[in-house]
């Protein structure tokens, strides 16, 4: 049987995939047991490295929540800042006025192709030479500046390709109806733009939280991906179950993340699909449309 997309496979190629599915599964398992039996030689299976994790709260209260509220709370202040700035800015992009597209773009290339880290590094010396900030925040701060210089470019390129996306008609349509430009990008544009780009901003997201784990390995800041270190160190050199215990978190955080904008963005393709016009009947018996602005041709407004 074959479709419009590819035709049915013959005997041949079936048993020819089934080798390589049987192949496939050989070399997997084989790699599973490689690394298995790598930990297990050098006893990093061992219970007695797993336990602290499993039978006490004492590592969860002293270094992992500490580290995990840090992480969010850098995330977090980054996130809020750089999302009005990437908006302004992938606005600015694509404004009509060469004053105001021209800084934007230069502002966005420039700090989009500097690392992150650097970024970082950068903020914690400035805040050291320049400002009174005491040490033990400082690199919350810089971690915090890095964050949003880089990510608020970024962020303002998925704004700009957002709105690139949707048809020219929304625009000859707010213009019909003598909506100014302004307007025009506030209440038509951007709200259509946000279903999609959602995925992308979220995206990002998860590249922030995850971003955060680079000033605890250069500035000391005790986010999560920071508290591996001492916790190691008090219970007995178990790196590789910190690690792992870690990266649960990691996934657990980000896996959230991403079912909750999945949600998010099925709740609103729902919400546009059912704010379209309505056809009903009026008091006469004829089929009229309800919910639907009509054009006034005289002033150019919707009525």
């Amino acid at each position: 049987m074959s479709s419009v997309l590819y035709d049915a496979q013959g005997p041949r190629a079936k048993r020819r995939n089934i080798l390589y599915t049987v192949l496939f599964v050989l070399a997997a398992a084989a790699v599973v047991w490689w690394v298995y039996d790598g930990l297990n030689s050098k006893h990093q299976l061992d219970w007695i490295k797993w336990k602290p994790f499993f039978t006490s709260s004492l590592p969860w209260q002293t270094y992992i929540w500490p580290g995990f509220q840090n992480t969010i709370k850098a995330a977090f202040f980054a996130l809020i800042i750089a999302l009005p700035l990437g908006a302004l800015f992938g606005i600015g992009r694509l404004s009509d006025h060469r004053w105001m597209r021209a800084p934007s773009g230069v502002v966005v290339e420039f700090f989009r192709a500097i690392p992150v880290l650097v970024l970082m590094i950068i903020a914690n010396q400035v805040y050291a030479e320049y400002t009174d900030i005491d040490t033990e925040t400082r690199p919350l701060y810089a971690v915090v500046t890095g964050l949003v210089l880089y990510n608020a470019s970024v962020l303002a390129e998925i704004v700009r390709a957002g709105i690139l996306t949707l048809p020219s008609g929304q625009t000859d349509a707010a213009k019909a109806i003598g909506m100014r430009k302004g307007q025009t990008m506030v209440f038509v544009l951007l709200p259509q733009a946000v279903t999609a780009m959602l995925p992308a901003i979220v995206s990002q997201i998860v590249v922030i939280v995850k971003d955060t784990a680079l000033g605890g390995a250069v500035m000391t800041f005790p986010e999560l991906l920071a508290s591996v270190r001492p916790m190691a160190a008090n219970y007995g050199a178990n790196t590789i179950a910190c690690f792992t215990i870690i990266a649960v978190i990691y996934i657990a955080l980000n896996f959230t993340l991403t079912s909750f904008a999945s949600w998010l963005e099925r709740r609103l393709r729902r919400a546009k699909k059912s704010t379209g016009a309505v056809v009903g009947t009026g008091p006469g018996g004829d089929l009229e449309t309800i919910g639907a602005p009509s054009l006034n041709i005289d002033d150019g407004r919707a009525v």
